[in-house]
């Protein structure tokens, strides 16, 4: 009999960091990386070609962190900030000025971050609702998978959706999807009046077809076995492009999409990177509990993203 080859761990983020590698680094602003993590995330990435880091804290505080721990920072520019609210307004700032393309979470708590980024005065908002996108490696599966938004948007109206869906289409074709599959996630596959995902999903794939979403096939309602798997897609006998080859999902809401993810996780052994989109840069957010090839291929998604919007915004001016 022949042996089944098991996938190799961590294989489709290595696709990623390989092709982030090659398109070369990209300038990130990274606020106050006062902690091991946050720092040797940094200098880890910049060392694989992801990017190129400028650290922004205050320099006794990171200069100590990298002695105790033997991380080397030499080379890397340092902007002195007093503490983490001022590292993350200065982050933001050097975005604003062009001085980067790409915003990192250090040792700060989140919402210092987004509080800077969504501030009305000297932030780095656009007309785009901001989301957040888990990309997923799950063993087995042949695709990452985007799952958005289980992060920021809590309960998202329709209207929201529309962005956060787009969001998604565009980092999927940053990421070199060959076709973007996008599946609205609710808890049947027909559309139900009792159920309100399953009229925005209704909704959403129409929005699709009549061209206010690009970039995809998008289709829902569908529940989340007939999204991913082709064999329960069929035997509901649904027939769509997207059913059981979704490589995008769009969750209901934040619990739903915080609980898939960490189900994926957790009992799947999936590992998750993470990036927010829909402000002038993409962010990249880190935790503590992150591995580091999770930290790494977060670093490159953002480094792929911010590739394709240069790319894009060189052929409107061409």
């Amino acid at each position: 009999m022949k042996a089944v080859s098991k996938p190799q761990a961590h294989e489709k983020y290595n696709r990623l960091i390989e092709a982030a590698a090659a398109a070369g680094p990209v300038v990130t602003a990274v606020a106050h990386p006062c902690d091991e993590a946050s720092l040797k995330g940094a200098v880890e990435a910049a060392r694989l070609g992801l990017i190129t880091p400028v650290l922004i804290g205050p320099p006794a505080r990171i200069k100590e962190v990298a002695a105790r721990h033997g991380i080397d920072i030499g080379g890397f520019k340092i902007v002195e900030s007093l503490h983490s609210h001022d590292s993350a307004a200065k982050a933001v700032e050097l975005v604003r000025k062009g001085e980067a393309e790409a915003l990192m979470k250090g040792s700060l708590h989140t919402d210092e971050v987004m509080g800077a980024v969504v501030a009305r005065e000297g932030g780095i908002r656009t007309s785009r609702r901001i989301s957040h996108c888990f990309i997923m490696d799950v063993p087995g599966h042949p695709d990452p998978l985007i799952i958005t938004d289980a992060a920021v948007n809590i309960a998202p109206t329709l209207e929201d959706k529309v962005d956060i869906v787009q969001n998604a289409v565009d980092l999927a074709n940053a990421l070199g999807a060959q076709e973007v599959r996008v599946a609205i996630l609710s808890a049947v596959e027909t559309v139900n009046p009792k159920i309100q995902s399953s009229l925005e999903a209704a909704s959403l794939s129409k929005m699709a077809e009549r061209g206010q979403i690009k970039g995809a096939v998008v289709d829902g309602p569908l529940a989340l076995d007939n999204a991913i798997d082709e064999e329960a897609a069929a035997t509901k006998k649904i027939t769509s492009a997207v059913a059981g080859r979704a490589n995008v999902l769009v969750v209901p809401d934040l619990e739903a999409g915080n609980m898939l993810a960490k189900a994926l996780s957790f009992l799947a052994g999936a590992d998750s990177a993470g990036v927010v989109l829909g402000a002038r840069v993409p962010i990249i957010l880190t935790s503590r509990a992150d591995s580091v090839t999770a930290r790494l291929a977060s670093c490159a998604v953002a480094a792929l993203l911010a590739k394709f919007r240069r790319d894009q915004a060189a052929a409107r001016t061409a």
